[in-house]
């Protein structure tokens, strides 16, 4: 058996595995380069092997930066089965259709507003695209065994993170090698637990919080008192939130707040049709989760549900306190821009990240005090107020990694640690020598390595 690293290597994005064994060729995760141009440009350069000679694509979960590269995959001529679980079908089928869209219209506004240096400027691919994508998703259901042929066999195993998160066990006959994909947090207030595993022979664990704990704090207590002092301000609270798995806690502990008194009756908008249809998705998969029904419609009661454009850009000239939640979280694209080219330059406003923003997002400098960013292509100052709640994140911390690890009653013959950026790989990676001494290493891009 062969690994190679295409991605998620000194960065939480891309995630891309190349594996062999026993003669077949299974990419584990097809995810989208974010963040720094240096990385964004991978996601325009071909794959190091024939995407026609793969046998199979295995997604550990729908996010993006493991899902959005798919209609990229199958352009270049890839025509096998790509295997997920029920709930990350269902979330590919909105996500990669909207990717297709945001894809576009930056092309289209990047050519109205003359700030790319390729003309014309083309989107990475088109929804078109993206929808004829979603034909080549299978579903499978957790803990089946799936035969790949010559003996090579896989199953999907509970995660956590966010529905239909996965980890994928892949044995060939004589060894079994264990891809984490985001490992969900232990006791998150929404999803249930990851499943604790007992062996593995090779493992590739995430890092995205290798080096930090998360603060023990009564969230609504600190996202009240955010909320308060801005409404006191006369300010507008928005929220740049990932579509599947943040949203839908934000909406869950905003409508806590009120029925607890702790806030006002402010207005909340949910500025994201396709996290509407995620937040949907949430009825269909309640086995997954931790909300009975009644928290469900509470979760949903009372909030404005904003579709049209037209709707979307009246919320920017608005004058009273309101909570607009919208995407993308990391503020790379999407209707959130429009808002914070609105809202950002008030320093009655705050901006209130919801979750980890990766190197040279839009997110991350405005969470490490950027004075202005720049949005289509327009220079906008910054004086709202700045602030991320790291505990709202749907990522393990390293307490609860080495928590999940403890369960393990063999050690894995080498740990893998990937989806980190350095420090926190780096971090782990001594805090897993230290607590269990196990083998770690953390591989180079397009590094390959065999597994005896």
């Amino acid at each position: 058996m062969e690994i190679q690293f295409l991605g998620a290597t000194g960065t939480v994005t891309g995630s891309k595995y190349l594996v062999v064994a026993n003669g077949k060729k299974i990419l584990i995760d097809c995810g989208l380069f974010q963040g720094l141009k240096q990385l964004r440009l991978r996601n325009w350069t071909p794959l190091p092997f024939n995407p026609r000679t793969l046998d199979a694509v295995i997604l550990t979960h729908a996010h993006l930066d493991h899902s959005g590269a798919v209609p990229l995959l199958i352009r270049s001529g890839f025509q096998k089965k790509i295997y997920c679980s029920s709930a990350t079908k269902d979330l590919c089928e909105i996500l990669l259709p909207d990717s297709g869209h945001i894809q576009e219209e930056d092309a289209l506004n990047a050519n109205k507003y003359h700030y790319s240096k390729h003309h014309p400027a083309l989107p990475l691919y088109t929804r078109a695209e993206a929808e004829a994508s979603l034909g080549y998703l299978n579903s499978v259901p957790f803990h089946d065994k799936v035969s790949l042929g010559d003996g090579v066999t896989f199953e999907f195993i509970p995660a956590g993170h966010i529905l239909g998160a996965s980890f994928v066990r892949l044995y060939d006959g004589e060894r079994s090698l264990l891809f984490s994909g985001d490992l969900g947090r232990l006791n998150d207030p929404l999803m249930k637990s990851p499943n604790f595993i007992e062996s593995a022979d090779y493992l590739v664990i995430e890092s995205t919080y290798g080096n930090r704990l998360h603060d023990n704090v009564e969230i609504v207590e600190v996202l009240s008192g955010i909320i308060n002092r801005t409404v006191h301000r006369g300010g507008i609270i928005v929220i740049p939130a990932f579509a599947v798995g943040r949203v839908q806690l934000v909406l869950y502990l905003l409508q806590q707040l009120k029925l607890n008194g702790k806030i006002g009756d402010i207005p909340i908008y949910l500025d994201s049709p396709m996290a509407v249809d995620v937040t949907h998705l949430y009825r269909k998969y309640n086995d997954q989760h931790k909300l009975t029904p009644l928290q469900y419609q509470q979760m949903c009661a009372n909030v404005i549900m904003v579709s049209s454009p037209e709707e979307s850009k009246a919320l920017d000239i608005q004058k009273f306190p309101i909570i607009i939640i919208s995407a993308s979280g990391m503020a790379t694209g999407g209707r959130v821009l429009h808002h914070l080219k609105a809202f950002a330059s008030d320093w009655r406003n705050t901006i209130l990240f919801a979750g980890f923003q990766a190197a040279g997002t839009r997110g991350e400098a405005l969470v490490n005090g950027a004075k202005e960013i720049k949005i289509h292509g327009a220079v906008v100052p910054v004086r709202a107020e700045v602030l991320i709640m790291h505990y709202l994140s749907a990522h393990a911390d390293y307490g609860e990694i080495l928590t999940w690890l403890g369960h393990f009653k063999h050690p894995p013959q080498t740990t893998f640690i990937t989806h980190g950026e350095p420090v926190p790989a780096e971090t782990l990676r001594q805090k897993i020598e230290e607590a269990y001494h196990w083998s770690c290493h953390i591989p180079e891009y397009l590094e390959k390595v065999t597994l005896n």
